[in-house]
């Protein structure tokens, strides 16, 4: 607890599902320390959070807003993250660098279970975490308890949550809150700190009651308290507040407030809480073992600002930074405070601060920097996630092919969990089309409106291309001749082939079964080259896999024959040969595994039968208590959306994985679909 001496920096992350009001509440926090002059609106995009387009046109957070601000004579920056499931990766690696993380609940039960994979990854991570109960007023006027609330988070957290208030009901309205540690009660008032009052008499019971549950949760942290407990002696509140900051730096519980940011409600305790029990700097370099040194920084964010150029957000966690400091052999040009869309420069930055590094050319998010050796990956630091949902891109204007490969490489560098490339299929081949994934509709969309309001390279976006093959059912023997004479040397070569279909997955493989010198030794790579270029588009228009051919003869020209003519000889056969060997199509199939919560597994089932899919069988998620993972094999085709679906039978909580597997035959009316569909396609160019 601190106890009157002035705190270093420190950082505190708001996190929570989309629509709980962390952008409110940041908004609310920036009043309350005078670091605004007048509250904004995110309903009327006013609010110094979400200040992108992207945001305000959706009235939701899409990207990490950093708030810097000195509140009470003391450094804090604010990290308002997004909340929606496509973007959970950029709250996770704001979460890392925090010191602690307010986690903004609904007081709606039925959302609690939404929380279970933040509080996870916050334990996971040990990062100290407090719940404010946000939109208050909301439970006033219904027959819920805050007890059925906290019993619903409770069923969420591995970590016993600690209620620290009860709220006052006054003519069906919450108009205040006792504090359970001071014993005092008072009444919000909007935007102002709230009212001393006497205690209500109706209070009193629920108010003993809880704060002897709180006590008796200390109690099983320090054996002090737990004997004054049974001795029935009344712990002083010093020690309460002591006991209260120790276990929340240590991750051991999670302190419970409540309020209403719209309101101001509860904002205030809110940060007397921060500043007297949120662990300093220097412990939370400690827990995430940061590397001695003079100086010490580590990147978090990268973002790409039309004025200022590349910035590196970055935590200063040994020593000072100032402008010409030189971290990892690049020289820093410019430090910044960030206060939501708005950049104001500053002559350093102290052990603890949040600040906006220019011009680190070298520097990505994860990255820890130090004036003495180069860069290092923080070992915390998470993988990049795969992508779950992906579209294929073309720019509009051809023109702009070389600005979109520069605007999409941007894109990555402010936001890891997007990803782009030239698409690979399961064979290695590329598809020959730009692909951009990420991790929903949502998140792909917000990527695709800023390359078109940012970086002026607007695209079309279309579903990839599904990469489907063919094969043979039976094999055949062809005689091919290409002859062609236009004065001097002509072109002739003559060849007959055996093909044949082999197993599903053994690819192509070429025989040379010439006798007698039929072909010369220097023509038969020709061949050879010639097969593979028949087999790159079979009767149904697709690649052709899994098949032998065998050059067993044929006849050539002293004069006229050349590598080509026999190269062209090559694919004719093939061509020819593939019509009589019964084409059939093949479709890639996926194997997907499946996570989610086990009461959802049976949903889950149904979800990838009606997806044309085979259920391998399932198991417990590992270290995912109550969690099951779901394994099967999915068609490429039928995995269009399939994120949206999962998300919405599970709460936003399903993910998946995926890879490619096998192919497999595709008859009857889908594949005559796939092969009109290609054919029409093949014509329109």
């Amino acid at each position: 607890m601190n106890n009157g001496t002035r705190s270093g920096p420190r950082v505190a992350a708001l996190v929570g599902p989309y629509l709980g009001g962390k952008t409110t509440l940041l908004e609310a926090m920036l009043g309350a320390a005078g670091a605004i002059q007048r509250k904004g609106s995110v309903a009327e995009g006013t609010s110094v959070g979400d200040p992108s387009p992207e945001a305000r046109a959706r009235h939701m957070t899409v990207d990490l807003n950093v708030a810097s601000l000195d509140f009470m004579g003391e450094r804090w920056t604010l990290l308002d993250c997004p909340g929606s499931l496509e973007l959970v990766a950029e709250a996770q690696r704001a979460l890392l660098v925090a010191d602690v993380a307010v986690v903004v609940a609904e007081p709606a039960p039925d959302k609690a279970a939404m929380l279970a994979p933040l509080f996870k990854f916050l334990d996971d991570h040990a990062i100290p975490h407090m719940v404010f109960i946000n939109k208050m007023d909301q439970l006033g006027g219904t027959d819920l308890r805050v007890r059925d609330v906290m019993q619903a988070l409770q069923a969420a957290s591995r970590r016993p949550l600690v209620l620290r208030q009860v709220p006052i009901r006054e003519d069906g309205r919450i108009t205040g809150y006792v504090d359970l540690v001071s014993e005092r009660a008072y009444r919000w008032r909007p935007g102002q700190a709230s009212d001393l009052v006497a205690l209500p008499d109706t209070v009193r019971e629920r108010e003993q009651d809880a704060r002897q549950s709180m006590i008796e949760a200390l109690a099983d942290f320090d054996d002090t308290l737990l004997e004054q407990l049974l001795e029935d002696v009344a712990p002083s509140r010093e020690e309460v507040y002591g006991q209260l900051a120790k276990d929340l730096r240590k991750d051991l519980i999670v302190p419970v407030f409540m309020g209403c940011a719209d309101r101001d409600h509860g904002v205030r305790r809110l940060w007397k809480a921060l500043r007297h029990e949120a662990p300093e700097a220097a412990e939370t370099a400690a827990r995430l073992e940061i590397p001695d040194g003079r100086t010490v920084v580590q990147v978090f964010k990268t973002l790409h600002a039309n004025h200022a150029g590349k910035l590196s957000v970055a935590r200063v966690w040994r020593g000072g930074v100032g402008d010409g400091t030189t971290l990892s052999g690049e020289r820093v040009s410019g430090l910044f405070d960030l206060v939501g869309g708005t950049v104001a420069k500053r002559p350093e930055a102290l052990e603890g601060d949040v600040v906006a590094l220019g011009k680190l050319e070298k520097a990505r998010a994860g990255d820890i920097l130090s004036d003495t050796g180069g860069a290092v990956r923080a070992p915390f630091w998470p993988e990049a996630p795969a992508p779950v949902h992906s579209v294929a891109i073309e720019a509009v204007q051809r023109t702009d092919e070389v600005k979109l490969t520069a605007a999409l490489q941007k894109l990555v560098d402010e936001d890891d969990a997007l990803s782009f490339g030239h698409g690979m299929e399961h064979d290695g081949a590329q598809a020959g089309e730009m692909v951009l994934g990420g991790q929903g509709p949502v998140h792909v969309q917000i990527a695709l409106d800023r390359l078109a309001g940012r970086f002026n390279v607007p695209v079309r976006a279309r579903a990839p291309k599904i990469p489907y093959r063919e094969t043979i059912r039976r094999g055949t023997a062809q005689h091919a001749r290409f002859k062609r004479q236009s004065g001097g040397h002509g072109q002739f070569a003559d060849v007959q082939v055996e093909v044949r279909p082999l197993a599903r997955g053994e690819g192509f493989r070429f025989e040379d079964k010439v006798v007698g010198g039929a072909i010369p030794r220097n023509f038969i790579p020709a061949v050879e080259d010639g097969a593979r270029d028949g087999l790159a588009s079979g009767p149904l228009g697709f690649p052709v896999v899994d098949v032998a051919v065998t050059l067993t003869g044929g006849q050539f020209h002293s004069v006229d024959s050349s590598e080509q003519a026999f190269r062209t000889a090559g694919r004719m056969a093939i061509q020819e040969a593939l019509t009589k060997c019964e084409p059939v199509l093949l479709e890639p199939i996926l194997q997907v595994v499946i996570a989610a919560p086990a009461d959802c597994t049976a949903r889950v089932q149904r979800l990838i039968s009606g997806r044309r899919g085979q259920i391998l069988g399932y198991d417990a998620r590992p270290g995912w208590p109550g969690w099951d993972e779901v394994r099967a094999c999915i068609p490429q085709a039928d995995m269009a959306d399939l994120i949206v679906e999962l998300r919405s039978l599970t709460q936003g909580m399903g993910s998946f994985r995926a890879g490619f597997d096998h192919l497999a035959e595709l008859t009857g009316k889908s594949a005559e679909r796939v092969v009109e569909t290609r054919a029409a396609a093949v014509a329109a160019q």
